[in-house]
């Protein structure tokens, strides 16, 4: 039996100590000793998920300056101001030498990078209480869960993963030889903001050495390291962090990580039908999840596994981590409300403080921003610069909120923790784009929807991610950032997936943000209602469709009646034909695109690495020379935007 070193041991309470002995896990305390021993903390806070430690890790929050107290169970966190995202640039694999995953993922030498982070973490709990903490991603005891440890020093990270994710400690106690996720984040400097805001004292602290930020991913020894960030995606590890771990392990063991949601849609007859969707951020991922009359099984992250012969899919989570900008009363009217209530408990993340301690995020309503307050920059004034001249608005793109599903009326909580899945009827992959694709299609079968629809998925960078907006780029599966695996290898996973399928989903993909020439939207925000009754028509087999050159498109008279009976609104066939026409050129052009971006990755993994498993797939360019026949085909027939009454 191991036990802690005697240097560590006294920094641990007697009921801390009394906690890791009920686990009798070997594995965790060798865990423990050598990053306690490196961090150096002066004293360490184990916590088993109880109502009482929970409660002492929110209270910690505030009392460590990482949150602000709102009104009744609302608190406020903010980070540096160049610390508001995912940081690609900082976030890196660890891989021992002569291991590949392509040139789309971005890796450095293991023995290196675990030199460097563990040089920048290196006592820098000093002075501060470091937290361990049990998760278990998946329903616990089930066939789909995954366990995982983290130690921090940061309350906040606690606090949010305590409404995130299930607790775990049972399971550790309930399996002390299984394997677990490992996580280690240190805050690092922390830099104080004071400022007096309506007679109050507001003060908080955020990480200081930006140049130091590490987010590193040692895939040989399935641990992240996180230092000098306080953003919760590079922080709370269990999220993204987790799914690349995850990702690596359903590879070696035939399951799937996705980014998805998980939802339930209510078809006809008291039909209910499970669909999981992959969409880049401020595509529409959670307004699609949490869309009024249906329910909400996840809003993120999915494991999906072959049960039988079927799809079945589990959230790995039990809250949610959603972007803020644009939730308002009309469009998400049952997050909205929940968002508002004091009772119900919400950390809101970059948002604005107004004086009398209400919080403002951009699109909430119709009345003009606020012109002062406390944001992510500090003391905030309308006209305010960022330093590289941009307008500092008064709620960051990126702002957060996470709350527990427990939480929203429109949440399913029996499948929430069903222990055997959702039975998945349908993929859903959305993008973004305004000139190209339309607003709903069905692939043609399961592994050209992987293919088409998926791995072909393109959509333009928004503020989730540090650096530039607007640019459209390649987004395979909504999953490119977190792919632990070459990008061949992963297609390949879910093209062998399906294969294995006795009934296989249907596959669609969704654009919401199409215009016409003029720039003004062709969908209202709330189509998406009409969008996903017709796929649930279409997985059960109740609808026919129109073959188009790229997919199955939904025919006029489907659409029109579900306009009525889903919206209480009329559908003009004029407004059908400017959503449907195929737009022959844009899609060649994103064809084209998308050959030369496979056509490099394959070159580049073929001149570094021997294994041929990790190619991209021949099925990938087969899928695109068939599309380069029938578009060129379809132009010179009918031109280059083409009615749906052409395609009949």
């Amino acid at each position: 039996m191991v036990d802690l070193a005697s240097n560590i041991k006294t920094k641990f309470d007697k009921e801390s100590l009394s906690k890791l002995a009920a686990l009798k896990n070997d594995a965790l305390i060798e865990f423990l000793n050598k990053y306690i021993t490196l961090f150096n903390p002066d004293s360490v806070f184990v916590c088993d998920g109880s109502e009482k430690d929970v409660n002492f890790i929110r209270s910690e929050a505030l009392k460590n300056n990482e949150e602000i107290q709102l009104p009744g169970k609302h608190t406020l966190h903010y980070e540096n101001f160049a610390d508001q995202g995912r940081d690609k640039g900082k976030t890196r694999f660890l891989l021992p030498k002569g291991i590949v995953l392509g040139q789309s993922i971005d890796t450095m030498d293991r023995d290196e990078g675990l030199k460097e982070v563990m040089d920048i973490m290196k006592e820098s709990m000093k002075g501060r209480t470091a937290y361990v903490f049990f998760f278990v991603l998946g329903p616990a005891d089930s066939g789909f869960a995954q366990m995982a440890a983290q130690i921090t020093d940061s309350s906040y990270v606690g606090h949010s993963e305590s409404i995130l994710y299930r607790p775990g400690y049972e399971s550790f106690k309930k399996n002390p030889k299984k394997s677990f996720f490992k996580f280690v984040h240190a805050q690092g400097e922390l830099q104080t903001f004071s400022f007096k805001l309506g007679g109050k004292d507001i003060v908080y602290k955020v990480s200081k050495n930006m140049e130091k930020k590490r987010i590193y991913i040692d895939l040989q020894d399935e641990t992240v390291f996180s230092a000098n960030t306080q953003y919760a995606g590079n922080t709370v590890g269990l999220k993204k962090l987790a799914m690349r771990l995850a990702i690596q392990r359903g590879s070696k063991e035939g399951w799937l990580t996705e980014h998805m949601f998980l939802m339930a849609v209510n078809g006809p007859k008291n039909r209910v039908s499970f669909f999981t969707g992959a969409f880049p951020s401020m595509c529409g991922k959670t307004s699609t999840a949490m869309l009024v009359g249906e329910r909400m099984v996840g809003d993120d992250i999915a494991y999906i596994r072959n049960k039988a012969g079927k799809a079945y899919a589990v959230n790995v989570e039990k809250g949610i981590f959603g972007i803020i900008e644009g939730v308002n009363a009309k469009d998400d009217p049952l997050l909205f409300k929940k968002l508002q209530d004091k009772n119900v408990e919400v950390i809101f993340s970059n948002v604005l403080l107004k004086e009398d301690m209400s919080v403002y995020w951009t699109d909430m309503d119709k009345s003009p921003a606020p012109t002062s307050g406390i944001n992510y920059a500090g003391e905030y004034k309308a006209g305010m610069k960022a330093p590289d001249g941009t307008d500092i608005k008064p709620s960051h793109k990126n702002a957060r909120f996470t709350i527990a599903m427990t939480s929203l009326d429109n949440a399913d909580l029996k499948k929430l923790d069903d222990k055997d899945g959702c039975l998945v009827s349908g993929y859903i992959y959305g993008g973004r784009d305004v000139d190209t694709s339309i607003p709903v299609e069905e692939g043609f079968d399961f592994a050209y929807g992987i293919i088409f629809d998926g791995a072909f998925l393109e959509s333009e960078t928004t503020a989730a991610i540090v650096g530039k907006a607007g640019v459209r780029v390649i987004n395979p599966m909504s999953n490119i950032d977190f792919l632990s695996v070459p990008l061949g290898k992963y297609i390949k996973m879910n093209l062998d997936f399906g294969a294995k399928l006795k009934v296989k989903p249907r596959v669609f993909r969704v654009n919401y943000f199409l215009q016409d020439e003029q720039g003004k939207w062709l969908n209202d925000r709330q189509d998406k209602a009409v969008w996903i009754k017709w796929m649930e028509l279409r997985a059960s087999n109740e609808v026919d469709a129109i073959k188009g050159p790229t997919g199955f498109i939904p025919k006029y008279d489907d659409l029109k009646r579900l306009f009525k009976e889903t919206l209480k609104k009329e559908y003009s066939k004029e407004a059908y034909n400017k959503q449907f026409s195929v737009r022959v050129e844009k899609i060649q052009e994103r064809i084209a695109r998308i050959k030369k971006f496979y056509e490099d990755e394959d070159k580049w993994i073929r001149a570094n690495s021997k294994d041929e498993s990790v190619y991209v797939p021949a099925e990938v360019f087969k899928v695109i020379a068939d599309l380069e026949k029938a578009l060129g085909e379809l132009k010179a027939k009918h031109g280059a935007v083409v009615s749906p009454d052409n395609l009949v």
